[in-house]
């Protein structure tokens, strides 16, 4: 089963993705890691921030790896990058 998830891109994932937020179709079952390579082939520049990017789902940070992510239409995944700043 697939779902409808709305992806929010922030600072440098924004710039390298193009767009601010799109909705995509991903399975409703699938780890961090598959997700976000799901992300990536929308947007194969994304592939240069990966060892530093922050999923955030349904408003909990996730790490990439092998975390089982259970998501349902609607769900928001924030792309956030590493961010500077004093």
């Amino acid at each position: 089963m697939t779902c409808e998830v709305i992806v929010l891109y922030f600072a440098r994932s924004a710039d390298l993705a193009g767009v601010r937020t799109e909705t995509i179709s991903v399975p409703q079952q699938l780890t961090s890691l598959q997700l976000w390579d799901e992300i990536v082939k929308r947007h194969s520049r994304l592939a240069a921030i990966q060892d530093q990017v922050v999923f955030a789902v349904r408003q909990e940070y996730v790490l990439l790896g092998d975390q089982l992510l259970v998501l349902h239409t609607g769900d928001e995944i924030a792309i956030i990058p590493p961010v500077s700043g004093g």
